[in-house]
């Protein structure tokens, strides 16, 4: 068994759950393809830290729960939801819904009771036994945050209006009327005092004090750097409060991250994607210990990479570029090293990296894993290829194949493959032919001597 491992910036890396080479199998070719896949080494070689940890199509949101023994996340298609046992390392159960997930936040330290924001402007509250209830909300949502001190749920809708839904009492209360003209795109309540920030369409944050529940400033993002500028026309896609109470991080349509001291009006450090994609999620991740060599760090995604940054000096420390597919979500696993990532690929993704802290207590065997079980370089992609010269095409007459996709141009030649190649070489010399099955007798001795001296040594 082996790791896949990437080391950019000398930060390595792992794989732990899905695979960066799509090798996601449909459940219908399962058994088609069941012999095959035993002879496919990097099939046989896979890891899953956490059992189908996968939806049929793509994945929503992800979240992990307060007590830290659960990760939910939502997904299609069919529309649904799976959580996921740490302690099992597999899916406890998975729940279909009538409508696409938008986003949705866990109330309970345990995956007991959740509220789900719903493509079709409705909330639904689940809890063990299945939809508990069902509302709707005037206009479209698109995020949703849960203020616990109040009861109330949050709604950032497609107009000016932040919805208010009490689970005490059970309705709707008066509505947070911004002075955005277009719609609110995302809502985040600070941890330290509650402060409630919200994201517009119009590319500026509104603050709103809860304890009287009126708007007590707005701030207007600009940059921090000459170097980096930000485009007339965006909007705030990203919003996240620090548990200091002091910061926020800011994420704009066009992938820059700002982050700010609520003391002051200007950004301190300014964050330049340079995808110009919008910033999709945004972590603060706290280091154990703030020293020189384990500062606190930003963790930010748009569809195409996550990056991971010092969020004093903006020095990169790491970045994640999952292959053909775009990230919808990103959920950090405070106090550990541990990344889990929904994307529009099947397999969801996890990312461990010992740089930024320690495995999750429940897989803490990876610590010691993770160096013993790294992919070793593997062998060229062309090892079922033979390279060849146009001179020796023309003698074997498989010059009329240049331009096909039978050869491969590289350099001065062209790569062909290896079964082809001996065919053709068999036809142009016939006493090559019995070289070739002698030379095939003897490697296949070679590997059987091989193996059995293997097997004595161990």
């Amino acid at each position: 068994m082996v790791l896949q491992v990437s080391n950019a910036n000398n930060v390595k890396v792992y794989t732990v759950c899905g695979s960066t080479m799509g090798r996601k199998i449909p459940e219908w070719m399962v058994q088609q393809k069941k012999k095959e896949l035993k002879k496919d080494r990097k099939w046989q070689t896979r890891v899953e830290l956490i059992q189908d940890f996968d939806f049929p199509t793509a994945s929503n949101r992800i979240r992990v729960t307060n007590d830290g023994q659960y990760v939910m996340a939502t997904g299609v298609y069919k529309p649904r939801l799976r959580v996921f046992e740490y302690s099992d390392m597999s899916m406890k159960f998975e729940r279909y819904t009538d409508a696409e997930n938008v986003n949705f936040t866990v109330l309970s330290d345990d995956w007991t009771k959740s509220v789900h924001l719903q493509a079709d402007r409705s909330l639904q509250f689940h809890t063990q036994d299945g939809v508990y209830y069902s509302v709707r909300v005037p206009t479209f949502g698109r995020d949703l945050a849960y203020h616990y001190p109040s009861c109330d749920v949050l709604v950032a809708a497609a107009k000016a209006e932040v919805y208010r839904l009490n689970l005490d009492q059970g309705r709707f209360m008066k509505p947070l009327v911004t002075s955005s003209a277009t719609g609110v795109n995302v809502v985040d309540i600070n941890p330290a005092h509650q402060l409630f920030g919200f994201g517009t369409e119009d590319g500026f944050v509104e603050f709103w004090d809860p304890r009287v529940k009126s708007h007590i400033g707005t701030l207007i993002p600009s940059s921090s750097s000459s170097s980096v500028e930000l485009p007339s026309s965006y909007e705030v896609s990203a919003l996240k409060f620090h548990t200091d109470g002091l910061s926020v991080a800011i994420g704009t349509s066009t992938g820059q991250v700002m982050l700010y001291d609520l003391r002051h009006a200007r950004p301190y450090l300014t964050k330049d994607h340079n995808y110009e994609l919008p910033i999709k999620s945004l972590n603060w991740h706290t280091a154990s210990v703030d020293t020189v060599s384990h500062r606190h760090k930003i963790i930010s995604a748009d569809p195409k990479a996550i990056r991971i940054w010092d969020k004093d000096t903006g020095k990169p420390f790491t970045t994640i570029q999952p292959k053909n597919r775009d990230i919808n979500d990103v959920c950090h696993m405070d106090g550990t090293g541990m990344l889990f990532v929904a994307n529009e690929g099947p397999e969801m993704l996890g990312y461990y990296i010992p740089a930024l802290g320690p495995a999750p207590s429940w897989c803490a065997f990876l610590d010691n894993l993770t160096e013993e079980m790294e992919e070793t370089p593997q062998e060229s992609v062309y090892e079922d290829y033979k390279f060849t010269t146009r001179e020796e095409l023309t003698i074997l007459s498989l010059d009329h194949l240049i331009g096909t996709n039978l050869l491969r141009a590289y350099m001065h030649g062209y790569f062909i493959k290896k079964e082809l190649y001996e065919k053709a070489r068999a036809i142009a010399n016939p006493q090559a032919f019995e070289e070739y099955k002698q030379r095939r007798v003897q490697e296949r001795l070679d590997k059987q001597r091989q193996s059995r001296i293997r097997a004595n040594q161990s």
